[in-house]
């Protein structure tokens, strides 16, 4: 689907580029008005639920109606052979849990079928006084079809390999390319502060790294295709996205943040110009 099928069914988008368009819009609602399958993958992270600037606070059960409601929309959307990526945290559960992993609310009431749990273990977090400092999030991996799916393994291979050389009966042992990178990612999180903020920080409180999202998109697409991010935040899905010659679609609610996603794709085709000016 083009771009211009695209705005026939929305209207004009909050910002358009060749491969992509944002739309500052409420997501549910916007993706209810396409009526057949456009996006090859969805990555995203909705509100967890947990009193965000950008949250309305719902009861657990409200929470899980509303995830069930906009995934079965992404589900709606996907093409027969695409994936949803999915990235969420912990919630409190009154007179049940203090940090309740939230995939254990969802995994089984989405029409998707998911191929695993991928642990992202990041550097730094809220520390706990009565309780172990959170580390990690969760990444569920869902498909469409079990049987056709796209999982680009060389493209994602882990170089850091102990013994790359190291051969059994004259044959390497490990793939030349690296090796698998496993369920439990080791991805610094976007953290903020005077002494310790990352490079790629914004003002969004709930960024995605590059990296975490990079990882995703080689594995789980291919160049030319369209990739969503129901609830784009700061834009890092997007501008991942144009890294990697892939076409992106983007709904987010706050004007605000849309400003800084548009700034942050800005200043990567500013590089892409640079680049090529440099090399030819």
């Amino acid at each position: 689907m083009t771009n211009d099928d695209i705005k026939a069914l929305l209207g004009e988008p909050y910002y358009e580029i060749e491969d992509g368009l944002i739309y500052c819009v409420e997501a549910v609602v916007t993706m209810r008005r396409f009526t057949k399958p456009l996006v090859n993958l969805t990555i995203t992270s909705p509100p967890y639920n947990i009193g965000k600037e950008y949250e309305r606070i719902m009861s657990v059960e409200a929470y899980v109606q509303w995830s069930i409601e906009w995934i079965h929309e992404v589900f709606r959307l996907t093409s027969d052979s695409g994936a949803f990526w999915l990235n969420v945290g912990y919630l409190e559960k009154p007179g049940a849990a203090k940090a309740l992993p939230i995939p254990y609310l969802l995994w089984d009431k989405v029409p998707f079928y998911f191929i695993q749990e991928v642990v992202w273990n990041y550097a730094a977090g809220v520390a706990g006084r009565k309780f172990f400092s959170p580390r990690n999030e969760k990444l569920l991996w869902y498909v469409k079809d079990k049987d056709n799916y796209t999982f680009n393994l060389d493209d994602v291979r882990d170089p850091n390999v102990k013994y790359p050389h190291q051969k059994k009966n004259g044959k390497l042992k490990c793939n030349p390319n690296g090796k698998n990178p496993t369920d439990v990612w080791q991805i610094s999180k976007v953290t903020s502060g005077t002494n310790r903020s990352s490079v790629e920080r914004t003002s969004h409180p709930a960024q995605f790294p590059v990296a975490l999202i990079e990882r995703i998109v080689k594995a789980s697409s291919n160049m030319g295709e369209l990739i969503l991010d129901p609830f784009l935040g700061s834009g890092t899905t997007a501008v991942v996205a144009l890294q990697n010659q892939r076409r992106f679609l983007g709904f987010e609610l706050k004007k605000a943040y849309c400003d800084i996603a548009i700034q942050r794709i800005e200043q990567e085709l500013e590089l892409r110009h640079q680049t090529t000016l440099f090399t030819g």
